[in-house]
């Protein structure tokens, strides 16, 4: 899709306009409006149940929210990373990280492993329920030893005739208790030194040898679940190896770059409806006679925070943009996760701060949103993994 810098203003997201078409500006309203009408009246339940019923996927794959990067020919809408951007930032809206890390991690962490790496007939056989939601999918690269350091998984996949024997564990994997499909690095050459012999397998929910350990109990994220994989003598055909054997390392570079833009356009997402939802709170509520909002360092504060949520969402724009163009931005990249991960926390200790008691009881929204920013400075590239990252292309 051709971007053009003289495209027609959002009414909504400010300076970030000339970013966007009328399309990025449709599917927008499309998203706010499920979120507003289908997922908020909802999703308290989700927390308590620690996932998010499949009937909600089902519903967001016929609204053509799945597969908006992947091709018509499978049912999808053929746009670009500016979209994803949309995508995240307006789930993280929600103000339900674990929702919206469902859906992010099945559309823009684990299946473009199968669209960017799958065969033609990989791709027929399973990106049409991906895109409609009835194939829910994870990516499982972490280990107990091995998270941002790729290079160090010990999973091992030994080729027997027509299968793979898919050896390990793998551990904090988003959807993992109830994925449909599951793309697993292993090792498929143990002799190789470093990042190379690794290689990604298709793995089906129900294969022999391949069992959930655990459902995880986190701090945040409550209505995503998240598990402890064990592959155990697990046979896999090897028509399900993605791509070529022990090249898989790239692969997991590729898309860490979508990973990072999408945790970033969501932690923003999230951001600003804190800071929307604690406007409201300092105008109506009473302290020593006036409005906390008459206070001039919680009117200064927010004002700043307003300011850099919306520095940050442009060069959240501004990466995806690169991306969208085929321009190297690891650097950009880069720079997004790490200023978002700790931007959206500084926000939520804020406004927190300025909702007195009633932000730490759990009946709120903004308890909820504390818990859950926090992770953003941790999974996919923690800030010091990704300054380095940023330092070495200074």
């Amino acid at each position: 899709m051709a971007l053009d810098a003289t495209s027609p203003p959002l009414s909504d997201t400010g300076p970030s306009d000339p970013y966007f078409s009328p399309e990025h500006e449709m599917f927008r309203a499309q998203v706010r409006r499920f979120v507003e009408t289908e997922v908020k009246p909802r999703a308290e339940p989700w927390e308590e149940q620690g996932f998010v019923p499949r009937d909600v996927l089902r519903r967001m794959g016929e609204l053509g929210f799945l597969g908006v990067r992947y091709p018509e020919a499978h049912g999808g809408s053929a746009m670009d990373t500016l979209a994803t951007a949309v995508l995240a930032e307006e789930l993280g809206r929600s103000t339900y990280g674990g929702f919206a890390i469902t859906v992010l991690v099945h559309t823009d962490m684990a299946s473009p492993h199968l669209a960017n790496a799958g065969s033609p007939a990989q791709q027929a056989r399973w990106l049409p329920g991906v895109i409609a939601g009835t194939t829910i999918t994870a990516v499982a690269v972490t280990e107990p030893d091995a998270g941002s350091d790729v290079a160090g998984i010990r999973t091992t996949a030994r080729r027997e005739g027509d299968n793979y024997v898919l050896n390990g564990s793998k551990m904090y994997i988003t959807n993992g208790v109830h994925a449909d499909l599951v793309f697993v690095a292993a090792k498929t050459d143990t002799a190789a030194k470093g990042s190379r012999g690794i290689s990604i397998l298709a793995v089906e929910r129900g294969t022999t040898g391949f069992t959930v350990g655990r459902a995880l109990k986190k701090q945040g994220w409550l209505s995503s679940d998240t598990a402890e994989l064990i592959f155990q003598d697990c046979r896999v055909p090897a028509e399900n190896l993605l791509g070529e054997q022990n090249r898989g390392f790239y692969a997991i570079m590729r898309n860490f770059q979508n990973e990072r833009i999408v945790l970033g356009a969501q932690a923003m997402g999230e951001a600003q409806a804190m800071l929307t939802m604690t406007l409201d709170w300092v105008r109506s509520r009473r302290a020593f006679g006036s409005t906390l909002w008459d206070k001039q360092t919680v009117r200064q504060r927010l004002a700043m925070h307003t300011a850099e949520v919306e520095a940050a969402k442009l060069l959240v724009y501004h990466a995806a943009w690169l991306d969208a163009n085929g321009r190297d931005c690891v650097r950009e990249v880069s720079q997004v996760k790490a200023l978002c991960g700790e931007l959206v926390n500084r926000v939520a200790y804020t406004c927190q701060q300025f909702h007195g008691g009633m932000g730490y009881l759990r009946e709120s929204a903004i308890e909820r949103m504390v818990r859950d920013a926090r992770v953003q400075a941790i999974g996919g590239g923690a800030t010091e993994v990704m300054l380095e990252e940023v330092a070495k292309r200074l």
